[in-house]
């Protein structure tokens, strides 16, 4: 792209950028692309893009039989797990379907010898589904059915075997396998479990009323027509589009969004996708890999019951039947490089467009786009580069569409135009979509009183898996204090109430940032630039103390808890509280929302309670609460140094060099951050978190609990008691005393973080994390529950 964009005149170029509002974009599209059309580097660029012929993404037979050669020498020495990597890699990208069958049975065979034996009896069935009459699958199916306790299909299994095995030797040892399984007859088979399941939406309560309005601070937004419980759920809905995040292409499921399993599936027409299961595959609008050849002619001499057996085995009617096909990867599904070279906003866009084709929402020079998704867009604002990179964007995206799977669209000045509204409306309505992920591979409860010097602490860390459009959920407006959260039940949005609202009153979540991540500078200019508003919320136009402290320093008068800020944020936060003054109809009024909205602040800054004669202005480097001058660069080069080598010590307890003297270094550290730091500065509040770290790899387990606990106290001083920041920092806690034999206080801080994650996921906190479950059970354990 940065090769095609130096190759355009700069009279282009600034006619591209001068492009001002939607009315132009017609008249600049046009011009950019009569230009690139006669660029012959251009054609060259969008060839390799588009054309499956010269694309890196479709399917190799070389480079899977290598793959399965690498896979099967780590087999025999034993490497299960290197040989599980070589076998996923080589079904990615073999295309032959005795390849495929062999390699399913080998992936199998190593996922058996993992213990992983559900995932290794679906790697059999997706092989028999491809070649019904491998006698080596269905013998390993039998093997595992056995292990599994399903006596009858293990019984089925072996004899589907034997009779396709010729050798007398074989049949013998399938005999005595045969004779080896457990009596069946009075037992309760289990059903396999073939698929994975998708996580159900909840439903919204009935008594929960929303109404979409508009207003001229923030155009569309939602509200209630009723008061609605804190915890309530308010919205749910299923994605418009969704794309995966580049960076979750290998470890996620590229339909549902979850982490893959170790038996993934493999896209049948290119190498691109993989998936959970069989049913996202197909959702997804891929087609299974499978045989239907005539079993009965086959299999005539077995009884009819193993016949059934067999067809219910190596059928995928079943998948097609109960699974309902989105195609939204079919147009992509062609080998093509575009997909996976193109940014994730124009893959998205990619969908939206073929999605509207597909159902015949759309004409084919995209002229009714916009209208037919009704979304906001915030173009005219976008910076003049911006601006030239959606154009230049639009055109590339709508020639590989039309070169690699839809000749029929249009590509002209009205659908480039259209493109880069639709691109321009997908920067400011798309949501990522998070899952929260431990720190390690998995979540492992360590017993009470038991710790591994190299084991780290557990916390939580939000991974952004996908973009997704949302066409109701873009409608609720931003605050930095919401009222409302947001999370993901595999691709399905679910909105909660975080607190009670009553009738009339908008419903806000956030976009980001809020109240308590960063001050409300950082705020108001991440909103500016990503989104293209000034926000006015209540948390940037009322004052609180989580703005005033984030970062603020400590006052020279060490008796004193006033806080004093740099040059920047006194500047922000004076236009916050005289734009909260003037809003004040009466100095009655104003004392009565001082009560309430103030709470906090007069412990670091009573100076601003005091309601002044004309505008106030916040003095930088001066205390707010007595006055004292503070010398605030000197202040900033220290906490600098002190940071830098914090820096360092982190970087050698992350390769596992934690000792007492790293410890000794952060505690050093910390000291000097509380010297100069006020007392409820975030950076303090991260540098204890460091510090606990250190302690616990350093075994100082008081230590690790008194850092931790400090941590978080700085942190509900921020967001508040209740919020959900606070929930994860207590998974810490909680880790931590039960590490160090804490029984009770950890049985104490599990029943408290499972309180607060109720309020942001209700009955679904320990479907999303799985460990709160193991938390609980560890911690019941230890107090005799």
């Amino acid at each position: 792209m940065e090769t095609l964009k130096s190759r355009i005149p700069e009279h282009l170029v600034q006619t591209v950028k001068s492009s001002s509002s939607v009315d132009d974009l017609l008249s600049s599209s046009s011009s950019l692309l009569s230009f690139l059309v006669g660029l012959p580097q251009f054609h060259q660029a969008v060839s390799e893009l588009a054309d499956p012929d010269l694309g890196c993404c479709g399917k190799s037979q070389e480079s899977s039989l290598d793959l399965k050669r690498r896979g099967n020498l780590c087999f025999r020495s034993r490497s299960f797990d290197d040989a599980l990597r070589f076998y996923s890699k080589a079904l990615r990208v073999a295309r032959d379907n005795t390849l495929l069958a062999s390699l399913f049975l080998n992936r199998a065979n190593a996922l058996h010898n993992l213990g992983l034996l559900e995932e290794s009896l679906r790697d059999c069935h997706r092989a028999l589904r491809i070649d019904p009459c491998y006698a080596k699958a269905w013998f390993r199916r039998g093997k595992l059915n056995t292990l599994l306790g399903n006596y009858k299909d293990a019984f089925r299994d072996i004899t589907v075997s034997m009779s396709l095995d010729s050798s007398s030797a074989g049949k013998k040892q399938l005999q005595n396998e045969l004779l080896a399984i457990p009596d069946f007859q009075n037992k309760q088979t289990s059903e396999n479990t073939l698929c994975f399941a998708a996580a159900d939406l909840p439903n919204v309560q009935s008594e929960v009323k929303l109404r979409c309005v508009s207003t001229k601070e923030k155009g569309r937004g939602m509200v209630s027509e009723s008061d609605i419980e804190q915890a309530s759920v308010i919205h749910v809905e299923e994605p418009f589009c969704v794309v995966i995040s580049k960076s979750c292409r290998e470890t996620h499921c590229h339909f549902c969004l979850n982490e893959l399993p170790p038996d993934s599936v493999p896209c049948p027409s290119c190498s691109v996708p993989v998936y959970c299961s069989e049913s996202c595959q197909i959702q997804s609008g891929g087609m299974l890999s499978t045989n239907e050849m005539d079993k009965n002619s086959i299999f005539h001499n077995l009884p009819d019951d193993i016949v059934d057996h067999i067809k219910g085995v190596t059928s995928a009617v079943r998948y097609y039947s109960e699974t309902e096909c989105l195609q939204e990867h079919q147009h992509e599904c062609r080998g093509a490089n575009w997909p996976a070279v193109l940014p994730s906003d124009a893959v998205l866009a990619g969908r939206v467009i073929m999605k509207l084709i597909n159902q015949g929402e759309t004409a084919m020079d995209l002229s009714n786009l916009h209208d037919k998704l009704d979304l906001s867009h915030s173009y005219s604002k976008m910076s003049p580069e911006s601006k030239l990179e959606l154009h230049l964007l639009s055109i590339v995206l709508i020639w590989c569409l039309n070169k690699s799977c839809c000749p029929d669209l249009s590509v002209c000045e009205a659908s480039v135009s259209q493109t880069i509204i639709l691109l321009s409306q997908i920067k400011v309505n798309s949501m990522a979509i998070v899952r929260m992920k431990s720190s390690g591979d998995s979540f492992k409860c360590i017993p009470a009183g038991n710790v591994s010097a190299k084991e780290p602490i557990q916390s939580l860390e939000q991974i952004r898996v996908g973009q997704a459009l949302y066409k109701i959920g873009s409608l609720f407006n931003h605050s930095c204090k919401p009222n409302i959260h947001l999370y993901f039940l595999s691709r399905g949005l679910v909105m909660r109430t975080t607190e009670f609202v009553p009738v009339g009153c908008p419903l806000e979540l956030s976009y980001g940032p809020e109240v308590g991540k960063w001050d409300c500078k950082d705020r108001i200019r991440f909103l500016e630039e990503e989104y293209f508003f000034n926000c006015r919320c209540r948390g940037c136009s009322q004052m609180n103390i989580s703005d005033l402290v984030i970062n603020g320093y400590c006052c020279v008068n060490t008796s004193c808890t006033g806080v004093v800020l740099d040059s920047s944020v006194a500047a922000c936060e004076s236009e916050k509280l005289n734009h909260f003054l003037a809003a004040a109809k009466s100095l009655d009024h104003h004392c009565l929302v001082s009560e309430k909205v103030y709470a906090g602040v007069s412990e670091v800054a009573s100076s601003l309670l005091i309601k002044p004669s004309g505008s106030l202005h916040i003095k930088a480097d001066k205390c707010l609460k007595c006055g004292s001058r503070c010398e605030v660069e000197n202040s900033h080069v220290e906490v600098n140094k002190a940071w830098n080598h914090l820096r360092r010590v982190e970087e050698l307890m992350n390769s596992g060099r934690a000792n007492i003297s790293v410890l000794s270094d952060c505690l050093r550290s910390i000291a000097v951050l509380r010297t100069f730091l006020h007392m409820y500065n975030k950076d303090i509040a991260d540098a204890e978190d460091k510090v606990a770290q250190a302690c616990y790899l350093a075994a100082e387990m008081k230590g690790a609990r008194e850092h931790c606990e400090a941590s978080i106290k700085i942190l509900k001083r921020l967001y508040g008691d209740e919020h959900v920041v606070i929930g994860n920092e207590l998974v810490k806690l909680a880790s931590i005393q039960l590490a160090s034999g804490d029984s009770s206080g950890a049985w104490e801080t599990t029943k408290r973080l499972s309180q607060i994650f109720s309020k942001y996921y209700g009955s679904h906190a320990e479907t999303l994390f799985s460990y709160l479950s193991c938390l609980k059970l560890e911690a019941a354990k230890a107090v005799n529950l």
